[in-house]
């Protein structure tokens, strides 16, 4: 027995010990380095292309790839807020043909120092007369409160380098070649079809003025130019006017009536205006989102947005948002998406459901809260409608983007099956206004007539002294998700509406003006409010932290109006009624995270042990039998 096992302790001895020594050395320019197919994403992080970073999932650790064009040191790490406070970071490099990589962290003030845990671990790297490469990896979750866990939220990546390595003359401050950028680094990798000799339109504004003021939003009716004969749209890809990127902030996609004619195309108009033409109104359905930050959105490979055929878009309305709050003057825009499509049908039609908390006064926020929790509720009684009439056996949900503004701070959308809580259908625990994206589920989810969709979002009101209200402008607020779902039923809107008398009640109003007249409606009593708009009256009202947190309790257990809506502006019989929340758990309880040491001492200790009896014995496998 002792003779048959010696040959495979050989092998395993020798191809650990091959596996450690290349961790260990990782010496320069020493073998080509993890194959790039090991990094499914990718991302350029500065403006002028000199920092590219590579990564992938590898089982309950992160593997990534720095290609930076310097031969000094580089440093990447991770940001709860963006910036060197409190953050994640390793710096390396190759320095006179040796490699190094070491662990730090910042405290609150800023300040560098070398992690006792190193928990990065290089794998390869490479210098040439250009660029530093550096391959590495870290565990999800390290168990080094030094460490920021990785997880499928939001992640700010900082990353710097400097023409000299670390060593030459101490931490060299890196200057201007710094930066920080959102990414999801634990996106799910999906399946990619080449699109590079398909047919694509493009829906653009043409020199569209952007008015001097904070929020504008411009609508442009386009038609679809594929008619007659059904295709599937398979990409969407975002056409940001270059310098415009902070000043669109997102763009929906409009079906619009199908009974509509070619005079509605001749221009655009600012939407939500009392001018505004009486086509844009019959533009109600969703059909595409994008949000800033973004990047174009490819649909997996049995799924595709239909059109050409009678029931599929004619004439689609492209709302943008312009977020201009420096109010600058002169500016032309001219962005839009690309459509790209395919004759090629795949098996199902993609559909967009909108759900949340219908924008509106009624979903307003307390100033000076450092937390507050607002809810929209897709409700089980529009659910029980809408797919017990048309997809009794359910509807497959794909991706999924959360939308705020600029108070948000978290959001999740969570899932009940039969009054049972379901894992999150989608979350993001670090929500960033500039970054808003589809997220892929790493598992298509089944919703089923009766089920309840939770839209929970997060808010930081601490630098406000006024009410924040719900509403289109960035310093308004939403609480909407999107989800990508097939197949496609007449399903658009799935929101609520919390009740606002309950609301005002809690600030001692007792009595309105009835008939309702006017917009925002006015107060007939008590005496400190009268004759004041609602709006001025919860503005009057003195906000404690104490008061906002019992305001915020009642708000979440408040009756809900349902909105329930189906395309051409039709409506659900459910639409309007009142629908009380389900029962849930407050606040949401995380799943435990599993973290694990991936310094790992006893590993190499392992690994070296190993190494020596593979040598020993080799060497006594040359001089004789091994018995």
């Amino acid at each position: 027995m002792r003779r048959l096992l010696r040959p495979w302790a050989l092998v395993l001895g020798g191809l650990l010990c091959a596996w450690a020594g290349a961790g260990a050395g990782a010496g320069a320019g020493a073998g080509a380095g993890p194959a790039l197919r090991s990094y499914p994403h990718s991302a350029v992080l500065d403006g002028a292309g000199a920092y590219r970073l590579r990564w992938g999932r590898r089982g309950s650790a992160l593997a990534l790839r720095l290609e930076v064009r310097t031969r000094g040191y580089v440093g990447f790490g991770l940001s709860a807020g963006g910036g060197m406070a409190s953050a994640d970071i390793v710096v390396g490099g190759v320095e006179r043909g040796q490699p190094y990589l070491q662990d730090y962290f910042t405290d609150e003030n800023r300040v560098l120092k070398k992690d006792p845990q190193q928990d990065y671990h290089l794998e390869y790297a490479m210098e040439n007369s250009t660029h530093t490469i550096l391959a590495f990896s870290r565990e999800l979750h390290t168990c080094d409160t030094n460490d920021k866990s990785i997880t499928e939220s939001t992640v700010r990546v900082i990353w710097a380098y400097h023409h000299k390595d670390l060593g030459e003359a101490g931490q060299n401050y890196h200057g201007s070649n710094r930066g920080t950028k959102s990414l999801r680094l634990l996106n799910p990798e999906r399946e990619e079809v080449s699109s590079a000799s398909l047919p694509y339109f493009d829906l653009t504004n043409k020199d569209v003025p952007v008015p001097d003021k904070d929020t504008t939003y411009w609508c442009q009716m386009f038609k679809i130019p594929v008619q007659h004969e059904k295709h599937h749209v398979t990409k969407v890809e975002p056409l940001i006017q270059k310098g415009h990127e902070n000043l669109v902030h997102h763009i929906l996609l409009y079906q619009c009536s199908s009974s509509l004619n070619d005079s509605v195309l001749d221009y655009g108009h600012e939407c939500y205006h009392p001018n505004m033409p009486d086509s844009f109104l019959t533009c109600e359905t969703v059909i595409f989102a994008w949000a800033i930050g973004g990047e174009g959105f490819t649909f997996p490979p049995h799924v595709g947005l239909s059109i050409g055929t009678a029931a599929d878009p004619v004439f689609v309305l492209m709302e943008v948002h312009y977020d201009n709050p420096s109010e600058t003057e002169g500016l032309i825009d001219n962005s839009g998406l690309r459509l790209i499509y395919t004759p090629v049908l795949r098996k199902y039609d993609a559909g967009v459901i909108e759900a949340g908390l219908w924008v509106s006064l009624f979903h307003n926020i307390p100033p000076g809260m450092p937390e507050f929790v607002s809810e929209g509720h897709c409700t089980l009684e529009c659910l029980e409608e809408a797919l017990g009439a048309e997809r009794p056996a359910g509807i497959q949900v794909f991706a999924v983007l959360l939308h705020a503004h600029l108070a948000g701070r978290a959001i999740r959308m969570r899932h009940f099956h039969n009054g049972e809580e379901q894992k999150l259908l989608a979350y993001d625990d670090e929500f960033d206004f500039n970054f808003q994206e589809f997220q892929y589920l790493k598992e298509e989810r089944t919703i089923l007539p009766g089920d309840n969709l939770v839209t929970e979002c997060h808010y930081s009101t601490v630098d406000r002294i006024r009410m924040t209200w719900g509403g289109l402008s960035t310093r308004n607020e939403m609480c909407l998700s999107y989800l990508l779902y097939y197949p496609r039923i007449n399903l658009t809107r799935c929101a609520s509406i919390p009740d606002i008398m309950e609301q005002l009640q809690f600030i001692g109003v007792k009595e309105i003006y009835r008939p309702v007249r006017t917009w925002p409606f006015i107060i007939k009593s008590p005496k400190q409010y009268k004759n004041l708009s609602f709006m001025d009256a919860m503005n009057k009202f003195k906000w404690s932290r104490s008061e906002g947190v019992s305001y915020n309790q009642l708000v979440l257990k408040l009756p809900v109006n349902v909105r329930c809506s189906k395309t051409d502006n039709a409506e659900w019989s459910i639409q309007g009624m009142t629908a009380l929340p389900p029962e849930i758990e407050r606040p949401y309880k995380t799943e435990p995270v599993i973290c694990s040491s991936s310094s790992c001492l006893s590993c190499s200790l392992f690994l070296a042990l190993l190494c020596i009896v593979y040598i020993t014995a080799s060497t006594i496998g040359n001089t004789g039998p091994f018995v």
